[in-house]
Parts: structure tokens; C-alpha cells; sequence
């Protein structure tokens, strides 16, 4: 957690360097990143990030968690706009079960990512650290707050009928937290897409890619009599 000094900063302050770390961090990792360029990129003392956390570990998390918040106040509307069969939040059309609405969903996802390079950047750091006690501090607030989000959606779908009434929700759950950062960062990093490809600039094809991969993971979870 940050110290009481740097709650006590300036809002444009922290700011400042929660970019800077982002920046450095999303393109060199996090046990490889340097502290003299934040530093120097939110011109501050490097002896001043210690005052402001406790070691590297605790910015570390911080800049995970924190960018974590942003991707997740954008996703919002998407994790609280499921009306289990009712019209997606983006149009008042025709209605969309869960399968169609989950992959427009991580459609939003993946642009999302293709808009914001600083969330993109951190979000492969931190699935890709190579320090293992550096990944674990990392990853586990990030996990948590997905889990945050993904509970409820999955649960109101599992209300709504669209999910077998004894559907392993934890299993499903674990399933999407492999297949979320996997969308979020294949189309830029294409070795990780293997042979489902998932283009940027063809929305369509970019639909159909996501369908490829949503579907068989829902298959277990739907009830026999659902569509598709």
C-alpha cells in the first residue's frame, strides 16, 4: 500500500507518476523497469518514490491495481449491462443471449486495448513477469478485481437460464480469466494467437475470431436445450 506520504500529494502529482511507472513499466517489465526513468519522467527524486511506498514491490502492485481500476471503470457498462436475454448496453435492438453478449463484450475488450497502449502495455507486463514473487504480487489484485467484475455477470446469467442450473460458476470463472488477457493482448502480440487469429481493424473477422474462442468454452456450462 502507498504511504501516507503520497496520499498527501497533489492529485496531478501522483498522477504524474502512476504514467511515468505505467509507461516504464508496460514496456520494460516490472523487475526490469527502471526507477531512475520514472523518476526522471515525472521529475521527481528517485529517493522520493521510497517515501511514497515501502519498496518496489509495493509500487509494483500499486501500478497493477491502479491500472486494473481504469480498464475496469471503462468495462462497466459491459459487466453491469447483462439484462439476461435483454438488449446489449450499446444498442436497443434485438435481444442477445449470453454467448452473443459475452462476445461483444470482449469485443469492447480487445478496443479498449487498441485505444489505450499504457493499460495494454502494463496488462502484458503483468502476465509476462518473469520474476515469479513479482508476477504473484501483481497479478493477485488484478485477478481479484476481475473476479469482482466476472462474478456477477456469469451469476445473473446463471439466473437468467443461460448457464446450466449445476454449472461449476469457479471452473467457468477460471476458464475466462485465461481468455481475458489472451484477447486482450493477441491482436498485438500475434505468436500469442496461435492459429485463431484475432485481426485488428476488421471488426467482423475480429467477432467471429472471439465467437471461435467463447464458444467452446461456454459449451460445458449451456444447457442442453440452448440455442447455438
Amino acid at each position: 500500500m502507498p504511504t501516507t506520504t503520497w496520499t498527501h500529494l497533489p492529485p496531478d502529482r501522483r498522477e504524474r507518476i502512476l504514467v511515468a511507472a505505467m509507461d516504464e513499466f508496460g514496456t520494460h517489465g516490472y523487475s526490469t523497469g527502471s526507477l531512475n526513468v520514472i523518476a526522471r519522467q515525472a521529475g521527481v527524486a528517485k529517493g522520493s518514490l521510497f517515501q511514497y511506498f515501502a519498496g518496489k514491490l509495493d509500487l509494483f502492485t500499486y501500478v497493477a491495481e491502479q491500472t486494473s481500476l481504469r480498464i475496469f471503470e471503462a468495462m462497466s457498462p459491459w459487466l453491469d449491462g447483462y439484462p439476461g436475454g435483454g438488449p446489449r448496453p450499446d444498442a436497443a435492438t434485438a435481444a442477445r443471449d449470453f454467448p452473443a453478449y459475452l462476445v461483444d463484450a470482449m469485443d469492447a475488450w480487445v478496443s479498449y486495448f487498441e485505444t489505450h497502449p499504457l493499460e495494454r502495455g502494463v496488462t502484458a507486463a503483468t502476465n509476462m513477469e518473469i520474476d515469479p514473487v513479482v508476477r504473484q504480487a501483481v497479478l493477485e489484485p488484478v485477478l481479484h478485481l476481475y473476479l469482482a467484475g466476472l462474478r456477477p455477470l456469469v451469476e445473473k446469467a446463471l439466473a437468467a437460464g443461460e448457464l446450466r442450473a449445476d454449472a461449476d460458476v469457479d471452473a467457468l470463472l477460471s476458464l475466462l480469466l485465461l481468455l481475458l488477457p489472451h484477447t486482450a493482448l493477441a491482436p498485438f502480440f500475434p505468436a500469442l494467437a496461435g492459429p485463431v487469429a484475432l485481426p485488428r481493424g476488421d471488426r467482423a473477422a475480429r467477432l467471429e475470431a472471439i465467437g471461435r474462442l467463447v464458444h467452446p468454452v461456454l459449451a460445458g456450462f449451456r444447457p442442453t436445450s440452448a440455442p447455438g
